[in-house]
């Protein structure tokens, strides 16, 4: 559990905010103390090691104790010819699998080096009579050019694609 706590304080100590959550694999007897432990350090405040009695007191016996004694589960009884063995057909089965292709990254360049276009100031519709009708119906051409509007993203009629 300590250690888990060295992580947490590792982390606390780039001071950006954080929003710490459980990652499973605990013990019902261990995560209210694994708890209780890491949100002491996180809002800077001290703990007892003895823990108070509550209707649950029974589950952090023998000790009664905030922190659990590291230990063994079992012994490791899987013989390195084997792991070996595995290791190498988890490998040769990942080297069949089709990989992402790569992209190469690339600097974008920051809002001042970009065109400024003047764009006329109208409201309106395409089809619609004079400038603004006009200037509608080419940025609609444009657009679905050019890819920005596909048409299946637009309906018949006043329907979403929610049936609303």
């Amino acid at each position: 559990m300590r250690g888990h706590g060295e992580a947490v304080s590792f982390m606390k100590s780039f001071n950006v905010p954080m929003l710490v959550t459980g990652g499973g694999g605990y013990t019902k007897h261990n995560v209210a103390r694994c708890w209780t432990y890491e949100t002491a350090l996180l809002v800077d405040q001290q703990v007892s090691e003895v823990l108070p009695e509550t209707h649950y007191h029974e589950y952090f016996s023998p000790d009664y104790c905030l922190n659990v004694a590291a230990h063994r589960v079992g012994e490791d009884s899987n013989k390195k010819d084997h792991v070996e063995k595995m290791k190498i057909e988890v490998l040769e089965n990942l080297r069949h699998l089709a990989h992402a292709p790569g992209v190469q990254f690339q600097e974008v360049a920051p809002d001042s080096m970009l065109p400024d276009y003047e764009l006329p100031d109208v409201t309106g519709q395409p089809g619609d009579a004079g400038p603004a009708g006009s200037f509608m119906e080419r940025i609609g051409k444009f657009a679905h050019e050019h890819g920005i509007i596909k048409p299946a993203e637009f309906y018949a009629n006043d329907r979403d694609h929610w049936g609303d």
